[in-house]
């Protein structure tokens, strides 16, 4: 769409038909709904070159034409007046909803994929206002900006918007300025990807006692008020005010993500870490409080405690289970961070962090076939973007880091009933200080 809508150079976008809604939507959400494109059959993955030949020179799934002919026509057939004028509508949704029985608003806020698909606590006037009690920012204040993908418009949303989703999703009103400042990172819980992607959320600083969160047993699971609704809060803000979350439309992920659910949000065990909490590592003041979000959580891997004998063997075979694209976040419960130290002799969060960088590893050449690396990282080592540029020239054989220390997070979580730890493929996107949005 740039290089046709902004340069007004000729442009065909060549699909798989299996996102046919998507694409569609895409253009029309930028306004160019006429946008020359293409499709081929599905999918290209694992396809011989014959077979992807086939396709070019076959019929278009989806208008039944030669796929050439569609290319050739889109690339030097002028655009009409109609056609240049694009398109705009209405995005907005009306503040209030008609009267109706309980049961029935339930059923339009599913109908119009405004909930999660799980009972919400309908938002009353009197719940938001109650809840807008709790931050001295004004209800049309906005908060952040959100898109499902960076190939859609974004979406501000305010301060009443976000109080909305709050009360919808079962949270109390005095945990607002935690939902605002998750809001006003900018990330989404439902960023759409073909990979099924979910989001964390890290709380530190003095809110975490102040709203009775849990660091402990438990923490990660559905065993907190606190924990679970800011979380799900956090979906359902995301969707709502990004443009929607549709399977076929604005969500593409192929399988989906169970951790979508409630985009698992804890506090960290500030009091039970041998470490500098997380925010801290990241240049705030202890005594902040602060939401850390990450993005792309698709899996964790995970194991028991440290052994002597082959810790460092079993740490490394741990980390090559990750994809090499993704950026790993080490969860550890207070006694496997006490055994890093130990056992391992990584006194600080810096010794863990330089240590998984420096043993995370593998040869260049089967770093550059795994095909998310080929897709997002090989075209920025093309460019000359170091590190990558360096493992590019590295021989096939040559062992080359998967991560800089920029890329590696460690988060300490966890009741001390056993010394588990797992690690996250998860990204560190963005960050908000809670007492900006009190």
């Amino acid at each position: 769409m740039s290089i046709d809508l902004k340069y007004g150079i000729p442009t065909v976008c060549l699909h798989t038909d299996m996102f046919t809604t998507v694409t569609k939507s895409v253009v029309r959400m930028n306004g160019a709904p006429r946008m020359r494109q293409v499709y081929l059959p599905h999918p290209v993955m694992g396809k011989t070159p014959a077979e992807i030949r086939a396709y070019v020179y076959g019929a278009s799934p989806v208008s039944g034409r030669p796929v050439m002919q569609e290319v050739v026509e889109g690339l030097t057939r002028a655009l009409d007046e109609e056609e240049r004028k694009g398109l705009t509508f209405e995005r907005s949704t009306p503040r209030l909803c008609e009267p109706a029985s309980e049961d029935a608003l339930r059923q339009l806020f599913l109908d119009n994929h405004w909930t999660d698909n799980l009972p919400i606590v309908l938002p009353t006037v009197e719940r938001v206002a109650e809840m807008l009690k709790h931050t001295r920012r004004k209800p049309d204040d906005v908060v952040g900006h959100h898109t499902a993908t960076h190939f859609r418009e974004v979406w501000q949303c305010t301060v009443e918007q976000v109080a909305v989703n709050a009360v919808m999703a079962g949270a109390r009103p005095e945990y607002f300025p935690v939902i605002l400042a998750i809001a006003a990172t900018g990330v989404s819980a439902r960023g759409s990807s073909t990979s099924s992607m979910a989001s964390m959320v890290v709380v530190n600083g003095p809110v975490r006692k102040e709203l009775n969160m849990n660091a402990g047993t438990g923490a990660m699971g559905p065993y907190n008020h606190a924990n679970a609704t800011i979380g799900r809060a956090f979906g359902l803000l995301s969707q709502n005010l990004q443009g929607g979350s549709l399977p076929g439309d604005t969500y593409m992920g192929s399988m989906g993500n169970a951790l979508a659910y409630a985009s698992p949000t804890f506090a960290e065990n500030e009091e039970r870490s041998p470490f500098e909490p997380l925010h801290v590592q990241h240049g705030y003041r202890p005594d902040q409080s602060v939401v850390s979000v990450f993005a792309g959580m698709r899996h964790m891997a995970f194991t028991l405690g440290l052994r002597p004998g082959h810790w460092r063997e079993q740490v490394r075979n741990m980390m090559r289970g990750m994809d090499p694209n993704e950026s790993p976040t080490f969860l550890l419960d207070p006694i496997a961070a006490r055994l890093f130290q130990d056992i391992g002799g990584l006194k600080t969060k810096q010794d863990l962090i330089g240590w998984i960088c420096e043993n995370g590893r593998m040869p260049a050449g089967e770093y550059w076939d795994y095909q998310l690396v080929q897709n997002y990282l090989y075209p920025r080592a093309t460019f000359g973007e170091e590190p990558l540029a360096g493992k590019l020239r590295a021989a096939p054989d040559e062992m080359v880091r998967l991560w800089t220390p920029e890329q590696v997070n460690v988060v300490v979580v966890g009741g001390e009933t056993n010394g588990y730890w797992r690690i996250a493929g998860a990204r560190l996107a963005g960050s908000a200080c809670v007492d900006d949005w009190r």
